[in-house]
């Protein structure tokens, strides 16, 4: 098979009845998605976006809540030669103007044929498609059945070297760059993660993740739906708000693989109750996959503490390092042995950038999961800030070479050269190589990731300059890890010449409001200082890693 659509188009052939996806939903009995459903619903939205003129090679960018309308989407702009792009949906906690500047942003550069969405959001979508390239908004609920006979399925025919799908980054403000795939970099992904997991007739996977996000589209939804392997596909909304819902699920349909952000972990075993788990059995789960945010030893624990009682064997939780650049997977531990737990000196690891081995009985000592060994066809290199290529236990940027890597970033060749170096991809992300596997420690920039969210210090700091009382440039904002929360907490630092205490906290206030309100980012850290706190470097910038240090030292975790 050369194309998604090929493949699709195959297993609908072959195996028309076989269970493609269990759609569950809150408050409605769980649907049963076949193949033949998947080509099916998919065909309604070919030939309505073939009728409105979508041509092959257009972007369609798809703006719709966990469904079927959703699914049938996606696959019907597969089927149609078109790229999908699934974007968030815009609910109560996003800012409605925030929202439609960066969609109005995102138009702008990825320049789409066609948007997908429902007719009460339709409104919202014109006002951000002014003067922009889309010349269709099509309704999901005004999509009608199509006869087989009049679409044309110019996904069949498609080159292998063609983009298939556009990804898109979790930012938080700004533009958010389209990771540009192409059918053979997805397959390549596919068959290489495939052996990695030893996946299986016999896997169920089960997810909640959102299909914006690289986790959820390829892991939770693409490498199941292509692979025949049974899907059970539920609303990260639902999940929220219960996530004892998870357990339910993988106890139902006995569920064996499944992906999670390290937040996650904490969460299920904090909020999930005793007598939500009658009944519950967790037996058949064989690798829970912590990734895409900082992989944490406690997180691992506090979960196997917690549903080991429920059948939940411990050697089930696996790792994994992945990124939308590289379709999904660069590494995977945990499936043959359990994850690799390393014991290293923390005073070599933050101040000499080296991970030292240590007794586990020894003072001042880091545990940092493996995120396992590289996928066959993914070469790993760590380099230093010079591009020079470090030893095992050196920490450096994570750069990548393989045959799973994007075509580009769409409709940006800047980036796209930006993010390569004599044919290496430069992740942007820390870490080190230790008898073959790989550790995440960090990443360049000081991004911070909270719940899975990139978030990038440089916008905050912004509009927290923007209050009343702030001293301009002179404002800091990095991550400090939430053991409670099993994800990094924002903290802002802003210095201001008034020394009067409830000034300050009025000030600080108002940072919080501004930050959440143009970020969607919750802060409840701010600090306000007095002026010549804050620590900058010799080039006059703000030292955001000394500034942490000082404010751990002076104010605590």
């Amino acid at each position: 098979m050369h194309t998604l659509a090929q493949r699709l188009w195959q297993n609908a052939n072959d195996s028309p009845d076989r269970p493609a996806i269990y759609l569950l939903q809150a408050g409605q009995p769980d649907q049963t998605l076949t193949c033949r459903d998947l080509v099916r619903g998919g065909l309604d939205y070919t030939l309505a976006l073939q009728q409105a003129g979508v041509q092959p090679g257009e972007v369609v960018i798809l703006i719709l809540q966990h469904g079927a309308p959703l699914i049938y989407s996606f696959w019907g702009a597969v089927l149609g030669g078109f790229i999908p792009a699934i974007m968030p949906f815009l609910t109560e906690k996003l800012s409605p103007e925030k929202y439609r500047r960066d969609l109005t942003a995102l138009f702008e550069i990825t320049r789409p044929a066609a948007v997908i969405t429902y007719r009460a959001f339709e409104p919202e979508v014109r006002a951000a498609a002014l003067n922009s390239s889309v010349r269709v908004i099509l309704v999901a609920e005004a999509v009608a059945p199509a006869g087989a006979d009049s679409v044309s399925l110019a996904g069949l025919t498609r080159s292998p070297e063609d983009i298939v799908v556009l990804q898109h980054s979790s930012g938080t403000t700004g533009l958010q760059k389209g990771v540009a795939l192409a059918h053979r970099a997805v397959f390549s992904q596919l068959e290489a993660y495939s052996r990695a997991i030893r996946l299986t007739r016999d896997d169920v996977v089960v997810s909640w993740l959102p299909l914006y996000h690289d986790m959820g589209l390829i892991a939770g939804f693409i490498l199941p739906v292509l692979t025949r392997t049974p899907l059970v596909l539920m609303s990260p909304f639902d999940w929220v708000r219960a996530p004892y819902k998870l357990m339910h699920a993988v106890s139902r349909y006995r569920g064996t693989l499944s992906w999670l952000p390290n937040f996650a972990y904490n969460f299920c075993a904090q909020k999930i109750r005793d007598r939500d788990l009658d009944g519950i059995d967790l037996s058949s789960w064989r690798a829970i996959s912590n990734c895409s945010e900082p992989m944490r030893w406690e997180s691992h624990r506090m979960f196997a503490e917690r549903f080991t009682p429920y059948g939940l064997r411990p050697e089930a939780l696996a790792t994994c390092y992945a990124m939308a650049e590289n379709v999904f997977a660069v590494s995977q531990g945990g499936i043959e042995s359990p994850v690799t737990v390393d014991v290293i000196e923390a005073p070599a690891f933050f101040s000499e950038r080296r991970a030292v081995p240590a007794s586990p009985e020894a003072p001042n000592v880091l545990r940092l999961l493996s995120a396992g060994r590289p996928l066959e066809n993914t070469r790993v290199r760590i380099l230093d800030d010079q591009r020079r290529e470090l030893p095992e236990r050196c920490i450096g940027e994570i750069a990548l070479q393989g045959d799973c890597l994007l075509t580009g970033f769409y409709n940006r060749p800047d980036l796209t050269a930006q993010a390569f170096h004599d044919g290496w991809y430069l992740t942007g992300d820390l870490g080190y190589l230790a008898n073959g596997e790989v550790y995440v420690t960090g990443r360049k920039k000081d991004l911070i990731i909270v719940g899975g969210k990139n978030i990038y210090p440089g916008d905050l700091e912004a509009l927290a300059g923007e209050v009343p009382g702030v001293y301009p440039g002179r404002v800091a904002a990095f991550g400090v890890f939430d053991e409670v929360q099993g994800t990094e907490e924002v903290v802002i630092v802003a210095e201001a010449e008034t020394q009067d205490e409830g000034e300050r906290r009025r000030i600080a206030d108002a940072i919080r409001e501004r930050v959440t309100r143009g970020s969607e980012v919750a802060v409840r850290r701010v600090q306000v200082v007095g002026l010549r706190w804050l620590l900058k470097t010799s080039s006059g910038k703000i030292a955001r890693a000394a500034n942490r240090e000082k404010f751990l030292r002076e104010f605590g975790a």
